[in-house]
């Protein structure tokens, strides 16, 4: 039998293949997996308290709320967005498009899950890459800024100053780089 199980904290290629690994550990044949969701092929054995308690020890957790499950597909979309260098010129038609469902909702939803809006959030995933990109030492930081689809220099050092408390400059030159794993940033 066929089931969807939708799993927070999935955010990277690593993360789908511990999941997969889990999932064979509880004799299920895999039959999709992407970042926050698994198609399992299970037999009637197939212990799913058990399946949610191996996968909360390897830092995931099985989610069964609707409103939980959008928020992480808002998540994933935008961290997959991130991730390819995606240029988003609208945020709300781009996931609005991307799920299939009304902006309105998709904030809300967002919003009463994660204390946060959509584009706060969005801020910080981009910050997150942007100290990658420092870390890197691989482009400048105007490079930076537009690889990222800010409009100006001015405008990424300031959003990076205000969620950081340092210049770019002084992270660059820090010799503690406090990134945030993007399953952690809230």
């Amino acid at each position: 039998m066929k089931k969807e199980f939708y799993i927070k904290n999935m955010v990277c290629d690593r993360c789908k293949m511990v999941v997969k690994q889990l999932a064979e550990s509880f004799h299920a044949n895999t039959e999709e997996i992407q970042l926050g969701k698994v198609v399992l092929n299970i037999n009637q054995n197939f212990n799913q308290t058990e399946f949610a308690e191996a996968l909360q020890k390897n830092g995931f957790k099985l989610m069964q709320n609707p409103e939980i499950q959008l928020t992480e597909e808002i998540k994933i979309e935008l961290i997959h967005a991130i991730e390819k260098l995606h240029s988003i010129d609208n945020i709300s038609t781009y996931l609005a498009n991307k799920l299939h469902k009304d902006y309105s909702l998709l904030s809300k939803t967002f919003k009463k899950i994660e204390a946060q809006t959509i584009e706060k959030f969005f801020i910080k995933l981009k910050i997150e890459k942007v100290k990658e990109f420092i870390q890197m030492n691989k482009f400048s930081f105007s490079e930076i800024a537009y690889q990222l689809d800010y409009n100006s220099i001015h405008h990424l050092s300031n959003q990076f100053k205000t969620l950081t408390g340092m210049t770019m400059s002084e992270y660059k030159n820090s010799p503690n780089w406090n990134r945030i794993p993007l399953d952690k940033i809230v």
